[in-house]
């Protein structure tokens, strides 16, 4: 139990500072609800779960195999953000109701695990935790992080639905003016941080 809760306040504390996903999840809150919003997050931790999995249970071979990839996988990762960010950029408020009928809880989900999970060095993040608290690869040791993991991913889905909540109890207050605002900001920001991630590509060799 006291693994759990190290994996619940970790969980939460990974998640809570807001980058690319936390603005994603914030701007699809807004625009569509706080349903989507709350899935978008849950992608996110299902990416970190499966990386915390692969750390925590030494499947090497996957790990070296991601980590050869990694270069492919940020480029991939950074494209999609900016894609995202020029929709965002350009999409109309009036019709983000129309709009969120088409979509799906599936394609907000998906679309940010994706995101997530084509940063490998997760694995490395996670590796530090397990070596910090001293958990390794004998059967005891692997209940632990096995707890550890799920405790990550019950933690960070606790943030994405405080985060939800908290913006959908707010979004009733934007009118389209400044839900227009809210679109080509969080779009820049989003290409920001795509193009960054882009730029980065050329340090990791």
């Amino acid at each position: 139990m006291f693994i759990l809760l190290k994996g619940l306040i970790l969980g939460f504390s990974i998640a809570a500072p807001v980058g690319p996903i936390g603005i994603l999840c914030i701007r699809r809150t807004i625009a569509y609800g706080r349903l989507y919003g709350f899935f978008s997050g849950l992608g996110a931790a299902t990416a970190d779960a499966i990386y915390g999995l692969i750390a925590g249970f030494g499947l090497t071979f996957i790990m070296n195999f991601l980590l050869d990839q990694q270069f492919i996988l940020q480029a991939f990762g950074g494209l999609f953000l900016c894609y995202l960010g020029v929709q965002i950029f350009r999409s109309n408020p009036a019709k983000e109701s129309a709009k969120a009928n088409g979509s799906t809880l599936f394609t907000s989900y998906f679309s940010v695990f994706l995101l997530t999970i084509s940063n490998p060095m997760t694995i490395m993040s996670f590796l530090g935790v397990f070596a910090g608290l001293g958990i390794g690869n004998s059967m005891g040791e692997s209940f632990s992080a096995l707890y550890l993991v799920i405790g990550v991913f019950v933690g960070s889905a606790f943030w994405w639905l405080t985060l939800s909540i908290i913006v959908g109890l707010l979004k009733d207050r934007f009118n389209t003016n400044m839900l227009s605002w809210v679109n080509k900001v969080s779009g820049l920001i989003i290409i920001v941080f795509g193009t960054l991630s882009i730029i980065n590509l050329i340090f990791i060799k």
